[in-house]
């Protein structure tokens, strides 16, 4: 048995050689993408034009994939490339446990700072202010530059004036434009896709990059169309609004393309969207005719362009489509006094992820087709069986829930169905010394995972944990029950008091406590049924090898048969009739392919790890019926004479003060925290989340440290 120092410099040893690898993996990553970056910057020169271009369409054309072959090998390959390498840094990464706690330098600390607090794009730190001006910086190189290179061989002709020549080429390179954005467009919302945890994102602190792309991506499509509908109109040319040509840009489909786009772009403002959710949901499923007008319209060729994010997004839709089949095990629900519902599910033991994690939600009964997220507030360590989430009830979506769960259920059960859940790769809050955590009604959800995480790392593991301020703003005092479900319904805590806890509450609305407040908690349980499933792991966040052995053997699979279908069955029709075979034929036949092969692989490895999770898991869904107590300790906050019922319960009631009748001054209590490294999280209404980040932007307090999860930009 080797000796203590030897066995510690093994284990040095191994940790820098799994560090050198993840650097090795990370540098290469960063090339391939610069290099995939760099062609996208060259493309509108004529270094391009004449030198590349030529060059790389003769050393790639063949009788396998023709011209489409040079730009899946240029524009399509280099992505699907990055996804599937960056799957095996993230399995390696998970693997070594470098995820726990992030590293961030001062100069990284400061470029995290907001700049932007106030204004359309809501809450925007350094960092995507400085990347969101390089983007537009590209578009802008990128225009100008296709303009001046195209104006400089425009020539006056018999047929059309120069500004009619100069109107057409413009809507052209806007085109161009749009395709350069739309490269980007699906990246964002691809939510267990390697590349944003890549670059430390995730899918619901990146959706507000997929609104800012959605809206500039319409307004250039939509000055394209502009553009030709008016060369058209003063050039006499009006019937070219109905061609649809065999070979080439199809008309039609791209004027499709563009109504459904504008409609699903007109319902995605904030007040349509927050007003007719609905309205915004249906109408946003037009993304698929838009994609498929889009195709119809360019070619498969050109849509090789933008093809790596929807590939990749269609993957992960249609895992997510497998996963969501399975009606998940609904163990209880929590309904409080302040119509909020605490949903809690059955989860396979081994199955972790991190605290912020979100989860898509279906309940058939409501709704068949809505799907809603919400923050789970449950902790995988210290509940391993469960999952919880909290629900507020507020949209039309929410109070049809609670109706239902409040009325007697056939059954004594409801039928759920759940995506996810999707977590962040590491956990930034460990980092700091102490966390300052600030939230508005439900707002508090998001937090209660990280309290939960912090208790079973200061009792279980016994490690040194921040200490937390919860800072929480409710409107009347019948909204404090929500205090309550800062511990789990097992009550399963050994000590709270060691986590330097400390909560303040405001109550803005009364001046106090009133007698509704009193109501307890109601704890219904519902009965499980042999086809109940604990929720268990996505291929991809838990999965990293099997979702880069997806992507790559379902892209392999395409490359085949559209390999076979040009050498034997398109090359043999042009060459015997010398006509070139319809672009819409040839683009619908690629389509399919590659649905076709992108579920047969993602069904294969769902299947294949459906089998070994679920033959585990039968002894636990039978074991999940053991009532606790359905009464609430939200007296504890009115100094009713009701005994306390356990230590838990006490340390919370001790380290909890409530103040009645106004709202918190956050900058006076921001700026008297104490610490050299102070982590501050804003969750809840906008103007809130936008105060907070404009006292840590302020400079006023160096230590304060905001930390964005907002879930709604």
């Amino acid at each position: 048995m080797p000796s203590a120092p030897f066995f510690h410099k093994g284990v040095e040893e191994d940790e820098m050689e799994s560090s050198l690898v993840l650097k090795a993996l990370r540098l290469l990553l960063g090339l391939v993408f610069a290099g995939w970056l760099l062609v996208w910057i060259m493309r509108p020169t004529n270094i391009y034009r004449n030198d590349w271009s030529p060059k790389l369409i003769s050393d790639t054309n063949s009788t396998y994939f023709g011209k489409q072959g040079t730009n899946i090998l240029i524009y399509a390959f280099p992505i699907l490339f990055i996804s599937v390498l960056g799957c095996i840094y993230l399995h390696l990464l998970k693997k070594s446990g470098n995820t726990e706690r992030g590293k961030s330098s001062s100069r990284l600390a400061a470029w995290k700072r907001p700049v932007l607090v106030k204004g359309p794009l809501g809450i925007v730190s350094a960092i995507e202010l400085a990347f969101s001006l390089l983007f537009l910086a590209l578009l802008i190189w990128c225009f100008s530059s296709y303009l001046t290179i195209s104006f400089a061989k425009l020539h006056q002709n018999d047929k059309e004036k120069l500004w009619e020549a100069k109107l057409e080429v413009t809507g052209l390179r806007l085109g161009l434009i749009g395709n350069l954005c739309c490269a980007f467009l699906f990246f964002p919302v691809t939510r267990g896709s390697s590349l944003l945890p890549l670059i430390g994102l995730t899918s619901e602190s990146s959706i507000k990059y997929h609104v800012w792309l959605g809206h500039i991506v319409m307004v250039i499509f939509s000055a394209h169309g502009v553009c030709y509908i008016l060369y058209w109109a003063v050039t006499n040319q009006m019937d070219e609004m109905i061609e649809w040509g065999n070979n080439g840009i199809a008309n039609v489909p791209g004027e499709l393309a563009l109504i459904c786009g504008l409609i699903l772009w007109a319902t995605t403002f904030p007040r349509i969207r927050r007003k007719m959710f609905e309205l915004f949901f249906y109408s946003h499923q037009l993304y698929i005719l838009f994609l498929f007008f889009y195709l119809l319209h360019v070619g498969i060729s050109f849509f090789c362009y933008i093809l790596p994010g929807i590939y990749l997004f269609m993957i992960d839709r249609y895992l997510r489509f497998l996963q969501s089949r399975t009606k998940v095990r609904l163990v209880s629900a929590r309904l409080l006094p302040s119509e909020a519902i605490e949903l809690n599910f059955s989860k396979s033991s081994g199955f972790g992820y991190n605290p912020l994690s979100t989860v898509f939600i279906n309940v058939p009964s409501v709704s068949s087709l809505q799907w809603h997220p919400y923050t789970v507030s449950s902790s995988s360590n210290l509940e391993p069986e469960r999952l919880s989430v909290i629900i507020k009830k507020e949209g039309s979506w929410t109070q049809k829930l609670y109706r239902t769960l409040s009325s007697p259920l056939p059954n004594d059960r409801l039928d759920v169905s759940v995506e996810g859940p999707y977590s962040p790769t590491s956990m930034n809050f460990l980092r700091y010394d102490s966390l300052v955590m600030v939230s508005g009604g439900s707002g508090i959800t998001p937090f209660m995972s990280i309290i939960r995480e912090l208790i079973y790392r200061v009792n279980t593991l016994n490690a040194p944990t921040p200490s937390v301020l919860l800072i929480c703003a409710f409107k009347t005092s019948v909204d404090l029950t929500m205090l309550d479900l800062l511990l789990p319904i097992s009550g399963d805590v050994s000590d709270l008091s060691r986590l330097q806890l400390r909560i303040e509450a405001f109550v803005t609305r009364e001046e106090a406590a009133t007698d509704e407040s009193q109501s307890l908690i109601r704890t219904i349980w519902f009965k499980p049924i042999p086809s109940d499933k604990p929720i268990a792991p996505v291929l991809g966040p838990n999965s990293w090898l099997w979702l880069g052995a997806i992507v790559s053997s379902s892209f392999v699979a395409f490359l085949l048969l559209i390999g076979i279908l040009q050498r034997y069955y398109i090359n043999p029709i042009e060459q015997n009739t010398n006509t070139v075979y319809s672009y819409s034929t040839r683009a619908v036949l690629n389509l399919l392919f590659i649905c076709v092969c992108i579920a047969a692989a993602a069904s294969a490895g769902f299947l294949w790890n459906k089998s070994g999770n679920y033959s585990k898991e039968a002894k636990q869904i039978q074991s999940t019926d053991a009532p606790t107590p359905t009464t609430s300790p939200s007296s504890w906050f009115y100094n009713a004479d009701r005994e306390l019922e356990s230590v838990p319960q006490e340390s919370l009631v001790k380290a909890t003060k409530v103040h009645f009748g106004g709202r918190p001054d956050l900058k006076k209590i921001l700026l008297e925290i104490d610490g050299s490294n102070v982590g501050v999280m804003a969750s809840g209404p906008r103007g809130m989340r936008h105060e907070v980040a404009a006292i840590c932007s302020s400079g006023l307090a160096d230590n304060l440290h905001f930390e964005s999860i907002s879930f709604s930009w």
